[in-house]
């Protein structure tokens, strides 16, 4: 769980915690006057995070929170808050532009947020380590791999050839969606966060903008936007 502490629109204090509970959050807001707090969950909230909410009477981002953004999305109640947070995060750093927006992690998901702040939605499929467990998973004799640093165009045998088709293949993937978007606006901004990240950064080099932290720069902009 990452969590971090704002002093107007700077982190001033950051790290993942492995056990989400009021200790922990207490130790790590320690010596912070903290004066208004937002938490963002993909999954249901359990005893532990509610009891959180209820001590420092955080804001749960939901799709009925207010944001500074014009969503045309259609299921607004399916909208991953990480998503919806990324986008934000995303129009705070560049403002005025349009933005296409990869989170790199479980899924890879990919949205778009045009000049007027207009969500206008994206696109999800599986990220790189769900590519390797499903051909584990649905096949009978794939081997489990994980990510490499270094990955032939054209694997050789049976572990490098899995090893390109999920590497080469996702990245495939996110050129030809970078392409299709730059082709209508030469100047759209591309921001990528999450986990793997570093493998699209290393890849792209210069064409893209990485920002590990731009989930919770949104929900910092969509905290201050309610206030």
């Amino acid at each position: 769980m990452k969590v971090a502490i704002f002093k107007g629109k700077i982190i001033i204090r950051r790290t993942i915690l492995e056990c989400l509970n009021l200790k922990s959050i207490k130790n790590f807001i320690d010596g912070v006057d903290l004066e208004s707090s937002i938490i963002s969950s993909v999954k249901e909230l359990d005893d532990d995070v509610l009891e959180i909410v209820n001590y420092y009477n955080a804001i749960i981002l939901t799709e009925s929170i207010k944001t500074p953004i014009i969503n045309k999305y259609k299921t607004l109640e399916t909208l991953g808050n990480d998503r919806l947070a990324a986008i934000v995060g995303a129009i705070f750093l560049f403002p005025d532009q349009d933005v296409l927006v990869f989170d790199s992690g479980t899924c890879l998901t990919i949205d778009f947020i045009n000049s007027k702040q207009q969500y206008l939605g994206g696109r999800i499929s599986p990220g790189i380590d769900m590519r390797f467990k499903s051909l584990y998973n649905f096949t009978d004799k794939l081997p489990l791999l994980n990510q490499q640093k270094k990955v032939k165009y054209i694997g050789d045998d049976t572990e490098s050839s899995i090893i390109s088709g999920v590497q080469q293949g996702i990245l495939s993937e996110v050129k030809d969606v970078i392409s299709g978007y730059k082709s209508c606006n030469s100047n759209t901004m591309i921001v990528f966060t999450g986990g793997d990240s570093i493998f699209f950064e290393k890849e792209l080099k210069n064409s893209i903008f990485a920002e590990p932290n731009l989930v919770l720069i949104g929900l910092n902009e969509i905290l201050d936007y309610n206030e």
